[in-house]
């Protein structure tokens, strides 16, 4: 029971990871319909930062309030250098020039900082466990990054349903010609979106830093779950996001942990081992199939 609910919370904290990055991600895909594979490179660039500026204060905090806004800001000049080009071009186009910004910003990272991971500690107040239970302690920096996940779902929620720029996005993705007639720099609010899209994914690898590697290329090897997310989501709804990635963490989590131990009931423990370690890589594609077969736009309408 103790390993269960151990694994349900590392699953929880995977999945609020993953929400940071999708919730900005889904942004920009469902209001500018731009494919944007250089997302995960926003993310790379948030931990990296983070880990120089730690170094050089030894304040995880100051790295973290400096993080936020260069990445905010890093995130709106690619928009506006690059991809604000590409909004009326065909998604292949799209995909090519944001794989060219993956190049580049891994080269930029090499060059600045060399080929090795950087390590970046996890905060000093936060290097402890938190006892959820009598008996059940758990480390208060996974439990940090869940509760700065849920604290930026509501953020988002306020800023879309209840704010005047969260209405004008919501207008803008439904027909902007219309939004842009009505007098609405569109160009400004989609350089803003992007820029908070950004931020979010700058913030994902901030807190990704002390718990993952800091190394170049990080930003690829999540986006592709990042996507999952967002399938099983429903593009452009951070409802959604939000949903698909509790999910996808907790199957991920939970099946790597335990699939082989329950295959080894049925079967020789090599055999199940080597099976439960295919499958459990394949649980949340198979989960994102079963999503879209039920409900093929998602698990939310766009915007929700």
């Amino acid at each position: 029971m103790l390993l269960l609910l151990e694994q349900i919370l590392n699953g929880l904290q995977f999945g609020v990871m993953l929400f940071l990055l999708a919730a900005g991600l889904t942004l920009v895909l469902g209001i500018m319909n731009l494919v944007n594979l250089a997302h995960g490179s926003l993310y790379m660039v948030g931990a990296f930062v983070t880990a120089a500026v730690t170094s050089w204060s030894g304040s995880f905090m100051i790295g973290l309030a400096i993080a936020l806004p260069a990445t905010m800001l890093v995130g709106m000049l690619v928009e506006v250098i690059v991809l604000r080009r590409l909004y009326p071009r065909h998604h292949l186009d799209q995909v090519l020039a944001t794989f060219g910004l993956i190049l580049f910003f891994n080269e930029l990272v090499r060059v600045l900082w060399g080929p090795r991971p950087v390590f970046l500690d996890v905060p000093e107040f936060l290097n402890g466990s938190v006892e959820l239970l009598p008996g059940i302690p758990y480390p208060a920096y996974r439990l940090a990054i869940i509760l700065v996940g849920l604290l930026v779902a509501l953020f988002l929620y306020f800023l879309t349903q209840r704010t005047r720029i969260g209405m004008l996005i919501r207008a803008g993705a439904s027909n902007r010609e219309m939004v842009g007639a009505l007098g609405v720099n569109v160009g400004l609010l989609y350089t803003i979106v992007f820029g908070i899209g950004a931020m979010l994914a700058g913030l994902a690898g901030v807190m990704a830093g002390p718990v993952y590697s800091v190394e170049m290329g990080m930003g690829e090897a999540i986006l592709i779950q990042v996507f999952v997310v967002i399938v099983i989501g429903g593009i452009g709804s951070i409802r959604g996001a939000l949903i698909g990635s509790i999910l996808v963490g907790l199957v991920d989590t939970l099946g790597r942990s335990f699939l082989p131990t329950a295959l080894r009931l049925i079967m020789d423990p090599s055999r199940a081992d080597g099976m439960g370690s295919a499958l459990s890589s394949m649980s949340i594609y198979m989960l994102m199939a079963l999503v879209l077969f039920v409900k093929p736009q998602g698990l939310f309408r766009a915007h929700g």
